[in-house]
């Protein structure tokens, strides 16, 4: 496609992109509509919370967002945060009658602190989490997705109380004591998911992954009478189908299922603790999430990464005020969103319209959907996340980048995504420093420029070029003239981390699309830290 020719935006931009965007907004609705009900239940946030979302995500969020094909709504990342919050509110005495209510507050402030990250412009964060600790966090949520929705698939539920390593460890069990009929909708709706992306047949690749899992676990669920409390004999034994248990029960129309948050519990420790933990996560994977959409982007755009903290803050505090899930820049519908022809924001704002018009008209259609279908969809989002071939990428990019992931996962799983992420910065700053950066460079990098021609500036950089400093660094590089070319010298450099050496990369692909050079010299005396292109390199001693 066309770089130069990009879409208008605005008004000029609807009527110009109508038809593509309303397809796109059409089949990722097809897509969120059974995650989003997945999502919202595995966060304990009932079957309409993640509808909620994506709807406000689509119809308030989708007309400023900051990234322009991205889909906002409910994301399986924020599960194990979600449903931790219902959890320790439900726990805890004073608050155990309102918890879902406290959550809901939790959501509504959260929105409100992303309001001001948009304004005082911290999408700059999105530049200072190394890669390392992020896919870590991933990961993690991936490998906590599966422990709490794999039971699920076999008809039953995880055990209250259980970390994610003994729910993983429960497994077995589930098995020895799974439900047939239940367990059969599960399985033939997980290998629905894995088969689809690998079939010859071009009509049949094009049908999405959970559409068809909707189109064969529907039918097969009114087989077993999953809507309606009975039991049935297999094998000489005698099983139960608890409507309530293996099926979606909205239990209202739209408005009645709409929650009021409960503010009093705000200034609580459980409070303090998730908005910090939902705040940071969400921020952090969906200025993320936004960056890796900019990649996918045919008419390679760029991403306003505080306008978009901005629409997501307004997104969430609406969402929380009537029962909705936080919401993100959600990538695997994004992506979708792409693959299926969008061009702007209004096919965000299309599927969201359209989600609306089902909740509101056809909510009864929703019940027909078995609960171990939605656990299916995502079990295969956890397996993707926590997938091996992350392991080897990042062994690929440097054993002391395989250190950290590691580390993140491990803290993670063992404690919160909070200490996780937090773990991983450090262990990467300490890795760093071992690695000689001096610590006077880690936040404030030296940089001394030259004009070694008039078109063109070099940025020598001295002592460390590393994920801690290289805010300042990008600042200083961006700072040029328009004009001019930029070359980065880092012969002076004792260590270049492997986040800066990928930010680099990204930083000439920027230059390019603006007719500018942006070129890296300097690195023949480094030492590569792996044989990969994004490996740090240290100064040979």
């Amino acid at each position: 496609m066309n770089t130069n020719n990009v879409p208008k935006d605005g008004l000029a931009g609807f009527k110009e992109n109508f038809r593509a965007d309303f397809l796109s907004g059409f089949l990722v609705f097809l897509i969120a509509l059974p995650l989003c009900i997945g999502i919202s239940l595995a966060s304990g946030f009932g079957p309409v919370g993640g509808l909620f979302t994506a709807i406000i995500g689509g119809l308030v969020v989708g007309l400023f967002q900051g990234c322009q094909v991205s889909i906002k709504g409910p994301a399986a990342g924020l599960i194990p945060i979600a449903i931790g919050c219902v959890e320790a509110f439900r726990g805890n005495p004073e608050t155990a009658a309102v918890a879902y209510q406290c959550a809901l507050a939790v959501v509504v402030v959260t929105g409100i602190i992303q309001i001001i990250f948009g304004l005082i412009r911290a999408g700059v964060m999105s530049d200072f989490f190394p890669n390392a600790p992020v896919h870590g966090m991933l990961a993690s949520i991936g490998i906590l997705i599966i422990s709490t929705q794999i039971q699920s698939v076999f008809g039953q539920a995880p055990t209250k109380g259980y970390t994610a390593v003994q729910r993983l460890m429960e497994i077995p069990s589930n098995i020895a004591h799974l439900n047939p009929a239940i367990t059969l909708i599960g399985l033939v709706s997980l290998a629905i998911l894995f088969i689809m992306p690998r079939l010859k047949v071009p009509v049949l690749r094009k049908i999405p992954g959970p559409v068809m899992v909707l189109l064969v676990s529907i039918p097969l669920g009114l087989y077993f009478g999953v809507t309606q409390d009975h039991s049935y004999q297999f094998a000489g034994s005698t099983y139960e189908i608890v409507a309530k248990t293996h099926a979606v029960q909205l239990g209202g129309n739209m408005v009645d299922l709409i929650t009021f948050p409960n503010f009093s519990f705000l200034t609580h420790p459980i409070s303090i603790q998730f908005i910090v933990l939902f705040a940071l996560v969400g921020s952090i994977e969906s200025t993320a999430s936004a960056k890796a959409i900019d990649t996918l982007d045919p008419f390679k755009r760029k991403s306003d990464f505080n306008r978009d903290l901005l629409a997501i803050g307004v997104g969430n505090a609406a969402a929380g005020m009537i029962g909705g899930l936080p919401m993100i820049s959600e990538i695997v519908r994004s992506s979708a969103n792409i693959n299926n022809g969008a061009r702007t924001r209004f096919a965000n704002v299309w599927h969201g319209l359209f989600l609306l018009i089902v909740l509101a008209a056809i909510p009864w259609a929703i019940a027909y959907i078995p609960r171990a279908a939605l656990g299916a969809m995502l079990v295969f989002t956890g397996l993707r996340l926590a997938s091996w071939k992350e392991f080897r990428h990042m062994a690929h990019v440097g054993k002391e980048q395989l250190i950290v992931f590691l580390i993140t996962i491990a803290v993670t799983i063992g404690k919160d995504l909070l200490w996780g992420i937090i773990a991983g910065v450090v262990a990467e700053a300490v890795i760093n420093l071992l690695h000689r950066a001096p610590v006077a460079a880690l936040f404030v990098p030296k940089v001394v420029a030259h004009d070694d021609a008039p078109d063109t500036v070099r940025l020598e950089v001295q002592n460390a070029a590393t994920f801690t400093n290289y805010i300042a660094l990008k600042r200083r590089i961006f700072a040029v003239d328009p004009a001019k070319h930029v070359v980065v010298d880092l012969s002076k450099a004792r260590l270049v981390d492997a986040n800066v050496m990928e930010y680099f990369q990204e930083i000439e692909q920027d230059f390019a699309r603006t007719g500018r050079k942006f070129v890296v010299t300097g690195l023949e005396r480094h030492t590569p830290l792996s044989h990969h292109a994004h490996a740090g390199r240290k100064l040979a001693a």
